[in-house]
């Protein structure tokens, strides 16, 4: 029988990096389903870019309602990899840990969804046990955004109110809630010119106004209760700029002035207002304004019975929220839901990114307990 270490080698050896197709890693997901008798179903689609990307949702047993596991299979980069001796898509066991790009961020999650569901595959089920695995997750959620939309099983989740986990790595504590995110990119239009020929227009000129007012509001944001939720570290908004006119020299006037805003609402604050102030201010100095991805934030009061459920699972009896975001922002029709899987989130896109070992074996005990509870006869 395999293990979760076997599979979690096996999923790291794909790169899957948010930028390239994840259809080869998703088809060695989809047969392991088909192996421990799931049926399947695949969400295609193409991003933005032209790259075919593919979801797969497994389903074992009948009825509705059960267990359902969710993780995706895209990966950050991995550029500046510690080992000389070992490429990030090369698994590799040092001192009780498995390294590669995607150990704990969350291909090791997925390996220990496999792995329970290979330890229960002779076991008769009362209820369903389902597994999704999505794309893009590290680019604004658009894999578990086409799932949502499109696939049936998923349909089938939320009609049933299947209890589900998003397996993030949060050391197998009980994640509640987590931060949305809004990303835009904003950019004025100028003339490249010899800076001493007057004939050229200087983007950053009219960027600079709209700098000033994301000042002014980060410092709002900063200070004022009405945009603070205490349940969450930080208790803010995290509002976070970058800027880049691409000036090649000093006497060149810039053609182009590029602002990129980021900001983290969290649960219970209309953030409308935010919006509308930033697309009023890029407005009123002639910029255009483009929407990245716009992701709600996810919550689930920490006294609701499921949560209670799921804390008999975990070593720590308490709830928390935390400030990163997961697909759980596109799954917002799962009632029952929270985060929690093995690993620490502080590994996550390290440049030596692992997982220990024993946290792939206690991942792989508490989905399997958590399977037998609500889904074995």
């Amino acid at each position: 029988m395999k293990t979760a270490l076997d599979y979690a080698s096996e999923l790291i050896r794909f790169d899957s990096v948010s930028s390239v197709s994840n259809v080869a890693v998703t088809d060695c997901v989809d047969e392991s389903l088909k192996s421990l008798g799931f049926e399947t179903e695949r969400v295609n689609y193409i991003d933005r870019r032209g790259v075919p990307k593919s979801n797969v949702i497994g389903k074992r047993g009948s009825g509705t309602g059960g267990l359902a596991y969710f993780g995706h299979t895209d990966v950050v980069p991995a550029r500046n990899w510690k080992f000389s001796d070992q490429g990030p898509f090369e698994p590799t066991v040092r001192e009780g840990k498995l390294f590669g790009r995607g150990s704990t961020d969350m291909k090791g999650s997925v390996a220990c969804m496999l792995a329970a569901a290979a330890q229960l595959a002779d076991r008769k089920l009362r209820e369903p046990i389902y597994i999704c695995c999505t794309a893009d997750e590290e680019t604004g959620m658009v894999g578990a955004e086409q799932v949502a939309a499109n696939s049936q099983l998923y349909r089938e989740i939320v009609s049933g109110q299947s209890r589900s986990i998003i397996g993030e790595p949060t050391r197998l504590e009980v994640v509640h809630g987590h931060k949305g995110g809004t990303a835009a990119t904003i950019t004025s239009r100028g003339i490249a010119a010899h800076s001493s020929m007057n004939k050229g227009i200087n983007a950053n000129w009219k960027m600079i106004p709209f700098l000033n007012t994301m000042k002014e509001i980060y410092a709002e944001l900063e200070s004022d209760p009405q945009w603070r939720n205490n349940e969450f570290d930080p208790p803010t908004m995290s509002l976070n700029i970058g800027i880049n006119d691409h000036t090649p020299a000093i006497n060149i006037t810039a053609p182009q002035s590029v602002c990129t805003v980021y900001f983290r609402a969290m649960p219970g604050i209309d953030v409308d207002p935010l919006i509308q102030r930033i697309e009023a201010a890029a407005a009123e100095n002639e910029l255009e304004l483009e929407y990245q991805f716009r992701a709600t934030p996810f919550y689930v009061p920490a006294e609701s019975p499921f949560v209670q459920e799921c804390l008999e699972f975990s070593s720590v009896k308490k709830p928390r929220t935390v400030a990163y975001g997961t697909d759980a922002a596109r799954f917002g029709e799962l009632e029952r839901c929270v985060i929690f899987g093995p690993g620490d989130i502080a590994q996550a896109h390290t440049h030596d990114e692992w997982v220990l070992l024993e946290d792939l074996e206690r991942g792989t005990d508490v989905y399997r307990r958590m399977a037998e509870a609500w889904c074995c006869s």
